[in-house]
C-alpha cells in the first residue's frame, strides 16, 4: 500500500451511508477511511495524512460545521466535502468561508458525489505537491552556508553583485562565487525560478517585497 496515496475520510453517524460512501470510492480504485462521530475523526486523524473529508452536517455529538472548525484552528487544509439534509443558502456560505469544496444535499447521487471527490483530491494533490517543494527549498536553504545565505537575502531583495560587494565589504568575484553557490544549492536555473521558489517556501520572510518583483519578470 502506498502510505502517500490520498484517502478519502468518511465521517457520518449512520453507517450505511458509510458504507455507501466508501464503496462508491474503493470502486474507483481509492481508499476510505470511515469515522462514525466527529470526535472520533479528530482524535484518531493523522495529521500528516492527505486526502479529502466528506462529512455529514448533523451528527450525533459535534456537527460537521464544528469538525470543520476544529480542523481549521489546527492548521487543516484538507479540502471538505459538507453533506447535509437540511441545506440553505446560509449554511453554504458559512461552510464555504470555512473552506469547503461544496455543501450537497442529501440524498445526492454517486455520479454528482464522485465529481465533487475528484475535484477535492485535486485540489488536495496541488497543494501536497506544494507543501513538498517548499520543503525542499527549505531543506536547500538550510544547506547554504551563512555567507551565502547573506547574499541570497540581498538578491531576493533586487540588488546587484556590485552593491553586494560593497554592502559586505567583500570583492566582486567572492560575490559571483557566493551567487553561484546559492543558484546551484537552491536548484534554479535562473533569477525568477528562484524567487519563484523562495515564495513559495517562504523561507526569508521577505516575500511580500518578491511578488511584485517576479511579477515584473526580473
Amino acid at each position: 500500500m502506498n502510505l502517500n496515496a490520498p484517502v478519502v475520510f468518511v465521517v457520518d453517524d449512520e453507517a450505511a451511508a458509510r458504507e455507501s460512501v466508501s464503496a462508491l470510492v474503493e470502486s474507483h480504485g481509492y481508499r476510505a477511511a470511515c469515522f462514525e462521530s466527529a470526535e472520533e475523526f479528530l482524535a484518531k486523524f493523522d495529521r500528516n495524512a492527505h486526502g479529502c473529508l466528506i462529512t455529514d452536517h448533523r451528527m450525533l455529538g459535534a456537527s460537521g460545521m464544528d469538525m470543520i472548525r476544529a480542523l481549521n484552528h489546527e492548521g487543516g487544509r484538507m479540502p471538505v466535502i459538507l453533506i447535509t439534509a437540511y441545506a440553505s443558502v446560509p449554511l453554504a456560505v458559512q461552510a464555504m468561508e470555512l473552506g469547503a469544496v461544496t455543501v450537497l444535499e442529501k440524498p445526492c447521487r454517486d455520479q454528482e458525489l464522485w465529481q465533487c471527490i475528484e475535484r477535492a483530491l485535486k485540489l488536495d494533490t496541488e497543494v501536497y505537491t506544494s507543501r513538498i517543494r517548499a520543503a525542499e527549498v527549505r531543506r536547500c536553504v538550510a544547506s547554504l552556508l551563512d555567507e551565502e545565505l547573506e547574499v541570497l537575502r540581498r538578491i531576493v531583495r533586487g540588488q546587484q553583485n556590485k552593491a553586494i560587494a560593497h554592502e559586505l565589504g567583500i570583492g566582486l568575484r567572492t560575490v559571483e562565487a557566493r551567487r553561484h553557490a546559492v543558484f546551484s544549492k537552491l536548484q534554479a536555473d535562473s533569477l525568477a525560478e528562484l524567487l519563484r521558489k523562495v515564495i513559495e517556501a517562504k523561507v526569508l520572510g521577505e516575500e511580500q517585497e518578491i511578488g511584485p518583483r517576479l511579477a515584473e519578470g526580473t
